[in-house]
């Protein structure tokens, strides 16, 4: 006889599994997500951004408090850990899967194939952990109410997207349950998820973002960003805050570790690899929440002076990582943050990085990636109101389809359901917590305005 895969823990595997999945609505009441009961105990603001910044170059803290004082949804941005701290006191399943840990609306987007090809997908996972699916699905939500109203939506508007949102998650799931396994995992990861999200109204503006993403290369960003040195080869121009030349050792450290990064990719990219040089590195700011994080640009050319552009971008524990155990859920120890990220990421995307990897540098835990990959963003804080809720539905359904890489759909489909009710407590939930994250953004305003804390517009 030969013996079937045993599911991972909480995968709900098994001809049962959706029967088991309409079972927890009697522990977990899907109607019960849209509680939020804030702790007494829960950080104040400035406590919460101060800590967040532990271990960030100090120097680029103000940096980071301007950016998130731009806005409600740019706060959210940068306090992933909050969030979780006030989620981890909410209702759970008890299912878990691969999370993103930072599913907010600006953290999905385009990104080039091995092929040349564009893919839509989730594509930041600093933070992705195993844990509540549930998270992800209310911080997407929650955020589609905060970009709304920065977009000048009315509130109708703003509900309806987090609605949609969480309606195409538990319709793609359902979709999912119903398909081949092998085709399931593979699924709607290119422009034909707009026709099945029914976000048509989106296209418009998706081929807008197509366009400028085929042309966000290494070649563009190097010829942008570079100049000719004294030696005769390449070298990034300076252009401060966001890119600033680093010391002669501090450039050799960042080197040095690609070779330990190219051991962490499969043996068939290492010829490849062999045909480029280093030129130079630089320390380049990027992000809202990542900002005062370490993370460099290395210019890398072939023999025809061909740009590559890798980023080297510093991996730090997952602020979800403390919230976990309140919830029951236990996480043994990381090896390595980069491994954490990169391993998380392969486990939602349905293709990756072909170069993505990991390393260390003077002791500190790096992912490295392909920088400018043909890379493209919507800005959902910018879209029209008319667009607002087709890209939530796009959005839901990328989500669903990178939780069922860990999570079983067939039992996440029998906890859903058919109906809205799930899809109305996370709309209430987001509403609620939307208001509860503009309060908070209205803190931080103020103890800036005030002198408490320091921030630094621009760039």
């Amino acid at each position: 006889m030969v013996r079937g895969f045993a599911p991972r823990s909480g995968s709900g595997g098994g001809a049962g599994a959706k029967a088991r999945g309409k079972a927890l609505r009697r522990s977990t009441p899907r109607a019960d997500h849209a509680r939020l009961d804030l702790d007494p105990g829960r950080p104040d603001v400035l406590t919460a951004v101060e800590e967040s910044g532990r271990g960030r170059i100090p120097r680029l803290t103000p940096l980071r408090v301007g950016r998130m004082a731009a806005s409600p949804f740019a706060f959210l941005r940068g306090t992933a850990g909050l969030m979780a701290y006030d989620l981890a006191r909410t209702p759970v399943t008890g299912v878990t899967a691969q999370i993103c840990g930072d599913a907010h609306a600006a953290n999905f987007g385009l990104y080039g194939d091995v092929r040349g090809g564009l893919v839509i997908d989730l594509n930041d996972f600093d933070e992705t952990v195993r844990g509540p699916w549930e998270w992800d699905l209310k911080r997407l939500a929650t955020s589609l109410v905060l970009a709304g109203r920065e977009a000048g939506a009315d509130e109708d508007e703003c509900r309806k997207a987090a609605l949609d949102a969480a309606g195409s998650y538990r319709r793609t799931l359902r979709v999912l349950a119903k398909m081949p396994a092998a085709e399931a995992w593979n699924a709607i990861a290119d422009e034909r998820l707009v026709s099945h999200a029914d976000a048509r109204d989106l296209l418009g503006t998706l081929e807008k973002v197509s366009a400028k993403a085929r042309s966000n290369t290494s070649g563009r960003f190097a010829a942008r960003s570079t100049e000719k040195g004294p030696d005769g080869g390449r070298r990034f121009v300076e252009a401060p805050p966001v890119l600033r030349r680093v010391p002669d050792a501090e450039a050799a450290a960042v080197a040095l570790s690609l070779e330990s990064w190219t051991a962490t990719l499969p043996e068939d990219r290492l010829p490849l690899l062999a045909r480029y040089a280093v030129h130079d590195v630089a320390f380049r700011v990027v992000g809202t929440g990542s900002v005062g994080t370490r993370s460099y640009v290395v210019l890398l050319l072939d023999h025809r002076g061909e740009p590559l552009v890798l980023q080297v971008k510093e991996a730090r524990p997952s602020a979800l990582l403390p919230h976990l155990a309140t919830v029951g859920i236990a996480t043994p120890p990381v090896e390595h943050e980069g491994r954490r990220v990169v391993l998380g990421q392969r486990h939602m995307q349905v293709v990756s990085d072909f170069l993505l990897g990991w390393t260390t540098v003077e002791g500190r835990h790096y992912q490295v990636r392909q920088f400018r990959n043909r890379k493209g963003s919507v800005d959902p804080a910018a879209l029209p109101a008319g667009e607002i809720d087709d890209y939530a539905r796009m959005t839901g359904a990328l989500l669903a389809r990178a939780h069922s890489h860990s999570a079983d759909p067939r039992l996440l489909t029998g906890y859903c359901g058919r109906n809205e009710e799930l899809d109305e407590a996370v709309a209430s939930f987001a509403v609620a917590y939307a208001d509860r994250t503009e309060a908070d953004h209205a803190d931080l305003v103020a103890a800036v305005r005030s002198g408490r804390i320091e921030a630094e517009t621009g760039a």
